[in-house]
Parts: structure tokens; C-alpha cells; sequence
């Protein structure tokens, strides 16, 4: 089975929880604070799979997880970080959020390797809050918790060349004959039900060939097998137009070549930017009659260059190799699709916002949620460093200016304390 795209779920690792420990042993009863800080969670790594060019295992596993980080240990000990999740896809892949469709990652190079998730970050050890007034910490700080998030994979094949066409024209036959590619061939439509790829080399160049399974009128529309696979049109350097030009069909191909462009134009207008050859193919059974090919060259000559060819007898092999080298030679390296990358799960700690509801100052944000990180606001000492912290960093000072006065309230999820200058 043929899959190019692709609902699933990642998830990073969570940061492992600092310790809350005292130093004791046989020689000491009240040592001070040694409890070690929580490892980091793994991240949610992407990586282009040189071999694959499929997404059919993400049919069946819907749900990646990375390693959370382990918890701080006593004794100043720090908790393991968590593994790396390295999830491999074929080369040209991208990568989307499934709630906004914006593009996450485009695994387009052969090296690519893009970090998608970051894994949570450890809660520092109690160790860490001791000072000089504050010597025995009751308190640490947990791990950061990670988000689960849906991604969309879609795979668009990235070839130099791509073969287009009807069913049935000969674009796996070509394909074969082309490269060491073993496709399916068969007399009857929709034979090819995936793109096929091959390699093939003339002149001292080599370059990939993909065999877009055949088109029908109506196909931007999801006839057939639909625009599915148009996708993989999209990133080809070059197109092969392969028209069947002794019409075994009892199709005009004149107007299977119409209907074609007419597909591609419906479904992206820069399709028909993309350098066009088109290859009349089974002129060995034409029986030396080219009126055929002489009406095509008439109406559509002036704007492509076309080629004659037989992938039965291999006539003119040389002759379209040569087209497709020199077209690839004058054309620009590819590039990856132009995409507004953007990050899962990015946070600002700088930012918070308060909302005032009466005489009660509710703090919410990424700033927040990191300074209330495993801070114990019940236990005096955690509730004074709590309040440090919002004075150091100007969350007190923000609330004053919003109107805040002694006898208010400020909450904090569910805890809520009482304002005194």
C-alpha cells in the first residue's frame, strides 16, 4: 500500500522533577539542601530515510513519545536526560501542525534532520534555591511538561524528471527502459497506483526519474485517482509529457495532451511553469503514417519542444536523453518549497498577562507558568521565594500599575493570595 499522507501524534519528553532532599548520613542529622536537578526530556527529532520513499508505517503507528528526563536524586545527584525520538521519513516530506496547516518542517535535502519538538526542561534541586538567609530550601522546582501535538506528513516526491501523462501512455515502460526501475506494466488503466523512481545518467549527468501514476480528466477534481497525486508533480525540475500518440486508446492525443495541462493549471497554475518535453511515444506503431504526429507538431510546436519515441523498439533514445540533460543543465538547483517555518510549541518567557475581575489580579503566561514552576505556595518559605520572584522581575510593579491596592487579590491558577504593601 501507497501512502503520501498522513495524520500523527508526537510528543517530547518531560523534564525530569528536581529533588527535595537534605543532606543525612551517619556523621550528619541536619545537613543542608542536596537535592540534584531533573534531566531534560528527549527531543522529537525528523530525519530524511535515504532508502524509503513511502509513509505507509505511519498507516499503522499513529503515536510517537520521546523519553522524558528522569527525576534529581539526593546527594546532588542530577536525573538522566531523556532519548532523542528520531522519526525517519522519505525525502520530501513536509511537515505540518495539523490545527493551523502551517509547515513545520520541508525534509528535502538527502542530510536533512530538523528538530521538531524540544523536550522539556529539568526542575532544578532544592539545592539550587539555598542562600544565606535561606538555608534549608523546602521546596524544587518540577520538570517543564510537554505538549502533545498533531502533525500532518505529506510526502511530494522530489525528482529531477517527472513522467505525466494518461493512463496507459507508456510512462512505466519508458520508465523501465530509462533507468533500472522494475514497475508494474500492464495493458489496462491505473497499473502504476504510486510513484515509481529510477535513476538514469547520460553524458556524464545522472538524474531521477519519477512515473506519476496516470491522470484523467477531471483529476484536480478527485476523479480517478484523484489530485492525490498531483502533489508529487510539484517538486520535478522537468515534466515528460508522454502522450500516446497512436491513439490505441481511441483517445485524440491532441486532446489528452489539452486535458492534461488543463488538470495541472486547475490545481496549481505554476505546474504549467515547469519545463515541459513532450514525448509522442508508439510511433513503431504508427506503420510509417506520421500525419499524427505532424497535426500535433502543428497545433502545439511553437510552444513545446516534442520528441518521437518508441520505449517498445527504443528509437530516438538518444535523442530525448539528450533533451532531458540539456533542459536539466540550464535550470537552477532546487530548492526547498518557499514555507513560513515556524515552531511547535515555542515559548516566551519574557511575556504574561494580568486580568483584573473586580478587586482580583489574575496572572497568567509562559512567564508565569515558569516562575510558579514547582513552587509549593502553601509552605512559607516557597511563598516568600514565589514573591521575590514576581518583585525581581517586574510582575509587582505591573500589577501595581493596573490599579492594584492593599486588600486586593492576585491569583495564580487556583491559588489566590491576599495583597499588602
Amino acid at each position: 500500500m501507497f501512502v503520501d499522507k498522513v495524520s500523527i501524534h508526537i510528543k517530547a519528553g518531560n523534564g525530569g522533577d528536581g529533588a527535595l532532599s537534605f543532606l543525612r548520613d551517619r556523621n550528619t542529622m541536619n545537613g543542608g539542601p542536596d537535592g540534584g536537578d531533573g534531566g531534560k526530556g528527549g527531543d522529537v527529532v525528523f530525519e530524511v530515510d535515504k532508502s524509503n520513499n513511502n509513509l505507509v508505517d505511519f498507516y499503522y503507528q499513529k503515536h510517537y513519545r520521546a523519553q522524558n528526563g528522569e527525576n534529581g536524586g539526593k546527594r546532588h545527584c542530577a536525573g538522566k536526560c531523556g532519548e532523542d525520538l528520531i522519526i525517519k521519513v522519505p525525502r520530501g516530506t513536509i511537515i505540518r501542525d495539523k490545527e493551523t496547516g502551517r509547515v513545520i518542517a520541508d525534509m528535502f535535502y538527502f542530510d536533512d534532520r530538523k528538530v521538531v519538538l524540544k523536550g522539556g526542561l529539568g526542575g532544578r534541586g532544592n539545592q539550587n534555591f539555598a542562600t544565606s538567609t535561606r538555608q534549608a530550601p523546602a521546596f524544587a522546582e518540577t520538570g517543564v511538561k510537554t505538549k502533545e501535538y498533531e502533525v500532518v506528513l505529506e510526502l511530494k516526491t522530489i525528482a529531477d524528471v517527472g513522467l505525466l501523462g494518461f493512463p496507459s501512455v507508456g510512462k512505466s515502460k519508458i520508465l523501465s527502459v530509462l533507468t533500472s526501475a522494475k514497475p508494474k506494466i500492464a495493458d489496462y488503466h491505473f497499473t502504476t497506483l504510486s510513484p515509481n523512481l529510477g535513476v538514469s545518467s547520460y553524458g556524464g549527468k545522472t538524474f531521477l526519474i519519477a512515473d506519476i501514476p496516470g491522470l484523467i480528466e477531471g483529476a484536480s477534481e478527485g476523479k480517478g485517482l484523484g489530485f492525490q497525486f498531483l502533489r508529487h508533480v510539484e517538486r520535478t525540475k522537468i515534466l515528460l509529457h508522454v502522450v500516446d500518440i497512436a491513439e490505441v486508446d481511441g483517445r485524440s492525443a491532441i486532446e489528452d495532451f489539452k486535458v492534461i495541462n488543463e488538470e495541472l493549471k486547475k490545481y496549481s497554475k505554476t505546474l504549467l511553469e515547469v519545463p515541459q518535453i513532450v514525448v509522442l511515444n508508439k510511433i513503431d506503431l504508427l506503420d510509417g503514417d506520421f500525419t499524427k504526429v505532424e497535426e500535433f507538431k502543428k497545433e502545439y510546436g511553437k510552444d513545446y519542444k516534442i520528441l518521437t519515441y518508441s520505449a517498445a523498439t527504443r528509437e530516438n533514445e538518444k535523442e530525448l536523453l539528450q533533451a532531458i540533460v540539456e533542459t536539466l543543465s540550464n535550470l537552477p538547483e532546487s530548492e526547498p518549497l518557499p514555507a513560513e517555518i515556524f515552531e511547535l510549541d515555542k515559548r516566551d518567557f519574557t511575556k504574561f498577562e494580568i486580568i483584573k475581575q473586580g478587586n482580583t489580579y489574575e496572572l497568567v503566561g509562559d512567564k508565569i507558568d515558569e516562575i510558579i514552576r514547582g513552587v509549593n505556595l502553601s509552605e512559607p518559605e516557597s511563598f516568600a521565594y514565589f514573591q521575590s520572584r514576581l518583585t525581581n522581575e517586574g510582575v509587582m510593579d505591573s500589577l501595581k500599575k493596573k490599579g492594584m491596592k492593599d486588600g486586593d487579590f492576585v491569583r495564580v491558577g487556583t491559588f489566590e493570595f491576599e495583597y499588602w504593601e
